[in-house]
């Protein structure tokens, strides 16, 4: 049996002819760019976050930007972020000029240390963007306390976690600003790139309305410095036609990904589930000691895997300059080592989620002398010592 790490193919050929409506509409309409379609996504995104306003822009990472311009980030300033992520999500911390500041991460959960968090403000810092990572939330309460107690704003990073809940509240819809990406692989995915800032009031989204088209309060009146950075009336639409199902493929996620745990619990590192998060599971990250030998193993068997993420950011020859040393963010530095994504798409069948679980037991069954997981999450990570 072959398991694919994703297929998008497969996704499109289920939804098609939602997909070609949405696409032969606007292709009609002779309407391409800032139209009806995108202004209809903006206003059915923003009731299905339950927030005011949602900003359409052309991806991800110019969605975390265009949040940071709207703040005046700038050079000197300095951002609190993890390195534990895509690197798009450093990228457009450093389009503003300012400097990231690396957290690492919970051991548990893989995402942000709250406790390291708060240690690593100071007088220059000027927001933190917690990053959802994999489908699950941070612990929004703690970071907003930690946020408010300095008078800063948060800055989602919602990439991985369209449609995730925090205490009832959808991921996007708790800081000043959520930022998504609609990477076609993602939970709501686009047929290209394309992003979405969401926020609460109409300062903020009258100012990014600005940002993302030339500064513009009007045609060829240019009110502020501004980029270009718009989501297509196509891909707009592709987005509106998908909203009603995210939930049903979330929940989908979810079956796959309680299957995985039944049967992996005990044999590798499963994810864990916070208490007061909804997992959505955009991947299921496993841990194992020999993960590049399980790889391997598991590409003989016809099962896709990736690594999100094998080398920190912290740790990228972009980021050298910033002065990490080996072992500052130990838990990051840790799981990075560990980890491996395995298949996890809607579309993925109940016989190939059994298939790839008994080639993971059979690679650890065959390895005996690979640490348990018991003795994996009992292993102490010390605290690092920060920039040299």
């Amino acid at each position: 049996m072959k398991v694919p790490f994703g297929d998008l193919k497969l996704h499109y050929q289920e939804y098609k002819e939602i997909f070609d409506q949405a696409v032969a509409r606007v292709l009609a309409s002779g309407y391409y760019i800032l139209g009806p379609e995108l202004q209809r996504f903006e206003d059915e995104f923003a009731r299905y976050l339950d927030c005011k306003f949602t900003v359409g822009c052309a991806s991800g990472t110019e969605a975390i930007y265009l949040a940071l311009a709207a703040l005046d980030i700038k050079p000197g300033d300095e951002v609190l972020v993890v390195a534990h992520t895509a690197v798009p999500t450093i990228s457009a911390i450093s389009m503003t000029g300012a400097t990231p500041v690396f957290v690492d991460i919970d051991a548990q959960t893989m995402v942000i240390d709250v406790a390291d968090l708060e240690r690593k403000i100071t007088e220059r810092t000027k927001v933190i963007v917690p990053v959802h990572l994999y489908g699950l939330m941070a612990d929004m309460d703690s970071i907003k306390k930690i946020a408010d107690k300095h008078n800063l704003p948060v800055l989602e990073d919602v990439a991985q976690a369209t449609g995730a809940k925090y205490k009832g509240l959808r991921a996007g819809s708790i800081g000043r600003f959520g930022a998504f990406s609609f990477y076609p692989s993602k939970n709501l995915g686009a047929l290209g790139d394309g992003g979405a800032i969401s926020c609460q009031t109409k300062e903020d989204y009258d100012r990014l309305l600005k940002l993302r088209n030339y500064g513009q309060s009007k045609r060829y009146h240019h009110d502020i410095v501004g980029i270009n950075s718009r989501l297509d009336e196509i891909q707009a639409a592709i987005l509106s036609a998908q909203i009603p199902f995210v939930d049903e493929w979330n929940d989908r996620r979810k079956e796959i990904a309680k299957r995985y745990t039944d049967g992996l619990k005990g044999i590798v590192q499963t994810p864990v589930e916070a208490t007061d998060s909804d997992h959505v599971y955009h991947l299921y990250v496993i841990r194992h000691e020999q993960r590049n030998e399980l790889q391997a193993f598991l590409e003989t068997k016809g099962v896709g895997t990736l690594i999100h993420y094998p080398t920190p950011a912290h740790r990228q020859e972009a980021y050298r300059y910033l002065n990490y040393a080996a072992g500052s963010l130990p838990v990051t530095e840790a799981v990075a080592n560990r980890i491996l994504s395995l298949p996890l798409f809607p579309e993925l069948t109940n016989e190939q989620v059994d298939f790839v679980i008994e080639a993971v037991r059979e690679f650890v069954n065959a390895n005996p002398n690979s640490a348990s997981v018991e003795k994996q999450l009992a292993t102490p990570v010390k605290a690092g010592t920060g920039r040299d």
